[in-house]
């Protein structure tokens, strides 16, 4: 082939909208969505008006004008500098690494229905299979891509598409039946009560649409994409709302607010349909089935940021060692570093007082760091129309000027305003002192953004002695 033929453009409407879905559904996700009741529509449409199609369309315009390999890396380093686009990859890799506790507690949740229930409740049982899980698929992304790969792609079949459908079809038959419901179905539930409390979900609702950007790299091989990107994103936001929705009721109408688990929360809904039906031996079926969808969202997670890291590694932004890897082309030093941090922070379980306020300051940590990397995308994308605004861009942020900063500026203050509520902590946990609470997180900012500021200078700092 020609290096200078331009890519067939094959890809349309429907498929261009499937790989937003598949990259960003995520069923661990459902118990927080039910712990909102019925507004849990209104919360997760609002928050893909203002985050989740500004985040698909500014990501599209900047891969159609810098399809470059690092993607957000590359992006961020072109609007602002090489120093912010090493910050923005690794808040992407770190902002992984502290949400890996929530969806290593969700696997050993679902285990622990297979085997019994009430380990659960267990620490210990908890933490061990936790570090088991991790660094085993640590280990497995030591070897090739292809192998990763297959595995993801069997766990999403059978650990998310077909587990998703039942929960779906299973809470709307309850709802046919003269079964307790829990939650209200009326005009005052659809609203949440605004309080400070109740906002605070935003912040983890941003989470649940991370992988936005991931679309955005084959705008390149779309048909018109001008017209084709935007009506696929559309498509994919409500796919995904209808989904999330859809799921979280039937978690919420089973299960009262106040018992809800947010690591075990779909099993315990599971729990309830299949006693219903009486096919309890279901069960933990149901449970090993999901136990195959986490471990394909932790096989994902675990290598494509490293990944991404790697492109900064190799331009000097991180110590020399992050640079190694293996004869597979796995980033085996960044996996490492990965898996020790995951390992300190999963050991927190020993100390949170209660499995929901573990898993709670872990979303919400995450949740916020990838606020701040998508930051840096709405911004990059306004700095860069306005400094290099003859550079062709395939797709553009439709409405000129004033659609730029409707969308990407709108999209930028929903960052920082959840970004902020995250500090809030939900009354329903019981968080002994906010300030506390607030204190913890904002340590943790701290703690984990700045790394690369301090190779940085370092870096400078050697280079003036050694000149």
């Amino acid at each position: 082939m020609n290096p200078t033929t331009k890519p067939a453009r094959v890809l349309g409407v429907f498929t261009l909208s499937m790989i937003s879905v598949s990259a960003i559904i995520a069923l661990r996700n459902l118990p927080t969505l039910a712990k909102n009741g019925f507004s849990v529509v209104f919360i997760l449409s609002l928050a893909a008006l203002l985050f989740f199609i500004p985040v698909a369309l500014s990501c599209a315009e900047l891969a159609s004008a810098w399809p470059k390999k690092g993607g957000v890396y590359a992006w961020v380093k072109e609007a602002f500098g090489t120093q912010s686009g090493a910050l923005a990859v690794w808040l992407e890799w770190i902002e992984s690494v502290v949400w890996l506790p929530t969806v290593l507690s969700f696997i050993a949740s679902s285990i622990a229905y297979v085997l019994n229930p009430h380990l659960v409740e267990n620490r210990y049982y908890m933490l061990t299979v936790m570090l088991c899980v991790l660094w085993s698929g640590t280990l497995v992304n030591f070897l090739s891509t292809k192998t990763s790969g297959l595995i993801s792609t069997v766990g999403i079949i059978a650990g998310s598409i077909i587990p998703g459908i039942a929960i779906i079809a299973l809470g709307s038959f309850w709802l046919t039946t003269d079964q307790p419901v829990h939650i209200n179905f009326n005009m005052a539930s659809f609203f949440p009560d605004f309080s400070l409390s109740s906002l605070a979900y935003f912040t983890v609702v941003a989470l649940g649409f991370a992988g936005i950007e991931v679309a955005a790299f084959y705008v390149q091989d779309t048909k018109d994409p001008q017209r084709t990107f935007p009506r696929a994103t559309f498509i994919s936001a409500c796919t995904i709302i209808v989904i999330y929705v859809l799921g979280a009721l039937a978690i919420a109408i089973v299960i009262p607010k106040e018992d809800l688990n947010l690591s075990a929360g779909m099993m315990q809904a599971m729990r309830e349909f299949f006693t219903f039906i009486h096919i309890p031996w279901a069960v933990p079926v149901f449970a090993l089935l999901s136990v195959l969808g986490g471990l394909a969202l932790l096989n994902t997670w675990i290598i494509g940021p490293s990944k991404g890291l790697l492109t900064s590694a190799l331009n000097d932004d991180l110590p020399k060692f992050t640079q190694y890897t293996n004869r597979n082309g796995s980033p085996v030093a960044i996996l490492l570093m990965q898996a020790i941090i995951g390992t300190v922070l999963i050991s927190m379980n020993l100390f949170i007082p209660t499995i929901n306020q573990f898993y709670w300051i872990f979303q919400t940590q995450a949740a916020q760091l990838i606020l701040m990397m998508y930051l840096l995308i709405f911004l990059s994308v306004i700095k860069l129309r306005y400094s290099q605004p003859n550079i062709p861009r395939l797709y553009k942020i439709p409405g000129g000027k004033i659609g730029l900063w409707l969308i990407a500026g709108g999209g930028a203050a929903f960052c920082v305003l959840a970004f902020l509520l995250g500090f809030i902590p939900p009354e329903e946990y019981k968080f002994i002192d906010g300030s506390t609470y607030a204190f913890t997180l904002l340590a943790g900012i701290i703690l984990f953004s700045t790394p690369p500021f301090i190779w940085h200078w370092w870096k400078k700092k050697r280079s003036h002695l050694e000149a």
